[in-house]
């Protein structure tokens, strides 16, 4: 994670760089912070460097935090933008630029804790990755990317997104430790794993994958593979529904079918 700070009063920059090493010391993480005595100066830099959390002061010399903030927000729609000044005068223009916060100086540290608690909610925890060695080479597979994986004959047949197989010698057991800690992955058999964000449907025995791929469930598992899919349907309708996203329901037969359906479909089943 980086951090800058834009500020043309050095010691408004260093108490805040300060107060931030404490604050994520205590948190038990760690940041890089990038101070700048002028917006321009950060414009420039910013063009080489991702910026995660940007703590910007409105009223400097030069072009004010406002202005920096535009042109800023022309390269980097997603950082994390909070305004340091010493009055809220320009929540309007704020808002236009989706400022995250107002840090109204002078501040508490426990005020800055309580932002920092906010920061990093709203930073996206990064994408799980399971690392390979395929033909000699090492490669890092994103978890989203694997729509499901077969064990036959001592070899683990991977199957991606990218309609690419992978195969790797490796146990079934091994292989599958670390994607059974993400709630994603289900295995439904002896030797099959599979991916619940490329799950489309369940009736009963059998997992749809939206490869076109109908993986058998074991008699045992069935119960909990219906569970297991409902569960992570509703987890992610929760999440499509805070991020406004709501273009599927959750669809579930006595007869322990289970699908990902459209809201026409919905409304057709309840009536029938």
């Amino acid at each position: 994670m980086t951090i800058a700070i834009v500020d043309d009063i050095k010691e408004e920059r260093v108490l805040l760089r300060t107060r931030l090493e404490k604050i994520f010391h205590q948190k038990d993480m760690g940041f890089h912070c990038c101070e700048y005595e002028n917006g321009e100066a950060f414009l420039e830099a910013s063009k080489d460097q991702d910026i995660t959390v940007l703590f910007l002061d409105i009223y400097m010399d030069g072009a004010n935090g406002i202005e920096i903030a535009k042109e800023f927000r022309k390269s980097n729609k997603d950082c994390l933008l909070i305004f340091t000044t010493t009055s809220s005068d320009h929540a309007l223009e704020g808002f236009q630029v989706r400022a995250m916060h107002y840090l109204v100086k002078p501040y508490t540290e426990d005020e800055l804790s309580s932002l920092t608690d906010e920061i990093l909610s709203r930073i996206p925890t990064p994408e799980k990755t399971l690392p390979l060695k395929v033909n000699g080479s090492e490669f890092q597979v994103p978890f989203k990317t694997i729509v499901h994986a077969d064990h036959f004959s001592h070899m683990i047949h991977i199957h991606t997104t990218a309609k690419k197989e992978l195969v790797i010698r490796q146990s079934f057991s091994s292989f599958t430790a670390p994607l059974k800690e993400d709630s994603r992955f289900f295995v439904c058999n002896r030797g099959t794993i599979i991916n619940m964000e490329h799950a489309v449907d369940f009736d009963g025995t059998m997992f749809l994958l939206d490869d076109g791929s109908k993986i058998a469930v074991s008699r045992e598992l069935s119960k909990l593979a219906r569970q297991h899919f409902m569960d992570y349907l509703f987890q992610r309708e929760d999440s499509n529904a805070y991020n406004n996203f709501s273009g599927f329901g959750i669809y579930s037969s006595d007869s322990g079918h289970v699908a990902c359906i459209s809201p026409c479909e919905l409304i057709f089943k309840a009536k029938t």
